[in-house]
């Protein structure tokens, strides 16, 4: 059943890799662009929907919208493209994941922002 588990993470990693190459295919509508994108960055972005803290809830949303989103963007994305992708996508997983520390800095900013907000928030309630 691990072995399963595994594969199942394995393959859903190795299709959010696909849906990450479609979004930078010209041959992708935009529609499917902006919702793929969505999805691409939800998969990616620390900050889930609901808290993976908060039990059996908190990977519910690993466990089902991320495959969901998955599905519909595949749907979208005409089936030459999603060929092609797959063979980058196969290259991306034996190399190394793709970096983009534009986005990893505004993300770190905005929890940052997050936190100085709660902090002065906390400092004026006890103040």
């Amino acid at each position: 059943m691990l072995k399963k588990m595994k594969d199942w993470a394995r393959n859903l990693k190795r299709q959010i890799f696909v849906l990450y190459f479609a979004c930078k295919d010209e041959r992708v509508p935009w529609y499917a662009k902006v919702f793929t994108a969505c999805v691409v960055a939800y998969a990616f972005s620390p900050i889930d929907l609901i808290p993976d803290f908060i039990p059996i809830l908190g990977y519910l949303d690993d466990v089902i919208l991320i495959p969901l989103g998955i599905m519909i963007a595949l749907k979208m994305i005409p089936k030459n493209v999603i060929t092609d992708c797959e063979v980058k996508a196969e290259e991306m997983m034996k190399n190394s994941k793709p970096k983009n520390w534009i986005v990893g800095s505004i993300i770190v900013l905005i929890w940052g922002i997050i936190l100085i907000w709660v902090s002065l928030i906390i400092y004026r309630l006890f103040k």
